[in-house]
C-alpha cells in the first residue's frame, strides 16, 4: 500500500479554511494534496561501505512515492565537527544522523534538534533513551549494536579447544586465549579503543562515567594486560605502531578470538563474499562476564552498546518536518528492522522475526549461540546522555592509553583521570 505524506504546509492551510467554514468556504480536503514532492536530504558518512543509509531511504520512498531522500556523505572521522559547521551556516541536513549518543547533547543545546516525543515506536526498541534529554525525545534509535565475542571456530578445531558455549568469565577467556596461541596466531585481538575494556568494566560494574570515581576499571585492566604481556594478544604499542586494523586481524586468521561490536558481522560476511578476509567458519558468543551471576545462556548477559538514531534538523520547514518524523518512525519500526537486518546491520528493535531475518543473511553464522548472543543480553549504554560526557570520555582515553602503553600503572592513571574530572568538568 502507498501511503502518501500530507504536507505539513497543506495541513496549515486546511486549518485556516476550516475557521472560516461557515463563510461557504470549500471543503478543506478537497485543497490539500497529498501528492506534494517533498525532498530529504539525510547524513551519513561512508556510504559505498555503509548500505543501511541508501536501504532505509529506498524502503521509505518505495511506499512513500512523493518523497525523495538524498544522502549527504560526511567523512566519518570527523563527522559531528562537520555536520555542526553546516547546522551553523544553515546548510545542514534535514535528518541528522546520530553517529554518537555523546554530542547529541551538544545539538541539543545548540538548538539544531527538533524535538520528536511526537514520533510513535514500537513497544520493546532499544536505546530510546539514550535521546531523551529533560523529558523529551531529540532522536529516535534505529540500529542498536552490542559487543559480542567473534571466535574463529577453525582455529579453535585445529588447537583442540572447546568452542564458546555462553558460559564464559573472563578467566575462561584468558585461558582459551592461552590455548589457542601459537607461533603465527593470537589466541585473541583486543583493538585499542577505550571501549575494549572500560565498556565491559562499567557495564558489568555498573557505573557510569558520570560517577567521577573510576577504580572499577582496575581488575579490568589487570586482565587485559596480562593477555598483552603473555604474548596471547598483540601488545596495544604494537598495534598502534603498525595501525592494525581489527578487520585484517581476525578476517585474515591472525587471531582466534576479538571482542568487537556487532556491526562487524556484514562487514566480515562481506569481506569474505570479496576475499578480502580469509574463508573460514566462525560464529559469535556473549561477551565473557564479571561472574557466574550473568554467564550461560540460562542468564541475560550483560554487555554495552551505544544506539544510532536519527534526529531532525529544527529549522527545517514545518512540511519537511512532518515526512521526516515519517521516515523517524519508518526507521524505527518492525518493517525498518527488517529491511536493516536483511543487510546484516542490527536494529534497534529485534524479535523472533527479525532475528530470523539476520541470521538467513548468506554467510552468516546459523547456530543457537550465535543467534542467542545477538539477541539476548543487557545492554548498557556506552556513553551516558549528558553535556559532561565527551569531555570525560576524552580524560579516559588518555588513561586508556596510559595504562595500555606502559607510561603510567592503572593505579596511577585512575588517580590522575579522577583529579582531572574534578578539576576539568566538576
Amino acid at each position: 500500500m502507498n501511503r502518501k505524506i500530507l504536507a505539513a504546509g497543506s495541513i496549515a492551510a486546511v486549518a485556516t479554511l476550516a475557521l472560516a467554514g461557515c463563510s461557504g468556504t470549500p471543503d478543506a480536503a478537497e485543497s490539500a494534496d497529498p501528492d506534494a514532492p517533498i525532498t530529504l536530504t539525510l547524513s551519513g558518512w561512508s556510504i559505498d561501505t555503509t548500505p543501511e543509509f541508501q536501504t532505509l531511504a529506498d524502503a521509505f520512498t518505495k511506499e512513500h512515492p512523493n518523497v525523495t531522500i538524498e544522502l549527504k556523505e560526511y567523512d566519518a572521522a570527523e563527522y559531528n565537527t562537520l555536520v555542526t559547521a553546516d547546522l551553523a551556516a544553515g546548510s545542514g541536513p534535514d535528518i541528522i544522523t546520530q553517529k554518537e549518543v555523546k554530542y547529541v547533547t551538544t545539538f541539543q543545546e545548540g538548538g539544531q534538534l527538533l524535538d520528536v516525543s511526537d514520533v510513535k515506536l514500537p513497544d520493546g526498541i532499544s536505546g530510546a533513551e539514550s535521546y531523551e534529554v529533560d523529558g523529551a525525545a531529540y532522536a529516535v534509535p534505529y540500529r542498536q549494536d552490542s559487543w559480542v565475542l567473534f571466535y574463529d571456530k577453525d582455529l579453535f578445531d585445529a588447537a583442540g579447544v572447546e568452542h564458546p558455549d555462553g558460559s564464559w568469565t573472563w578467566d575462561d577467556y584468558a585461558d582459551a586465549a592461552e590455548a589457542l596461541t601459537t607461533d603465527t596466531v593470537k589466541g585473541a585481538y583486543l583493538h585499542r579503543w577505550q571501549s575494549t575494556v572500560q565498556g565491559f568494566a562499567n557495564a558489568q560494574t555498573g557505573t557510569s562515567v558520570l560517577d567521577g570515581d573510576y577504580g572499577n576499571l582496575k581488575d579490568y585492566y589487570d586482565n587485559t594486560l596480562a593477555l598483552q604481556a603473555a604474548g596471547d594478544q598483540v601488545d596495544f604499542n604494537t598495534s598502534t605502531a603498525n595501525q592494525l586494523t581489527y578487520q585484517g586481524e581476525f578476517g585474515t586468521q591472525k587471531a582466534a578470538m576479538m571482542l568487537m561490536g556487532t556491526w562487524y558481522t556484514a562487514t566480515l560476511i562481506a569481506q569474505q563474499a570479496s576475499g578480502d578476509a580469509n574463508d573460514f567458519e566462525w560464529g559469535i558468543a556473549p561477551a565473557p562476564q564479571l561472574d557466574d551471576k550473568t554467564a550461560g545462556t540460562d542468564n541475560t548477559p550483560v554487555t554495552f552498546g551505544d544506539p544510532t538514531g536519527f534526529g531532525i534538523n529544527a529549522n527545517i520547514d514545518s512540511a519537511k518536518a512532518d515526512a521526516a518524523k515519517q521516515f523517524l518512525e519508518f526507521a524505527a519500526s518492525e518493517e525498518g528492522a527488517q529491511a536493516l537486518a536483511a543487510i546484516g546491520i542490527t536494529p534497534a528493535l529485534t524479535n523472533d522475526a527479525v532475528v530470523e531475518s539476520y541470521f538467513s543473511v548468506e554467510g552468516a553464522p546459523t547456530d543457537d549461540l550465535s543467534k542467542f548472543a545477538w539477541s539476548t543480553h543487557e545492554v548498557l549504554p556506552e556513553n551516558p546522555t549528558s553535556s559532561k560526557t565527551a569531555t570525560i570520555q576524552g580524560i579516559l582515553a588518555d588513561l586508556h592509553t596510559a595504562v595500555m602503553s606502559g607510561s603510567a600503572s592503572i593505579d596511577d592513571a585512575i588517580k590522575t583521570a579522577e583529579d582531572r574530572v574534578k578539576n576539568e568538568v566538576g
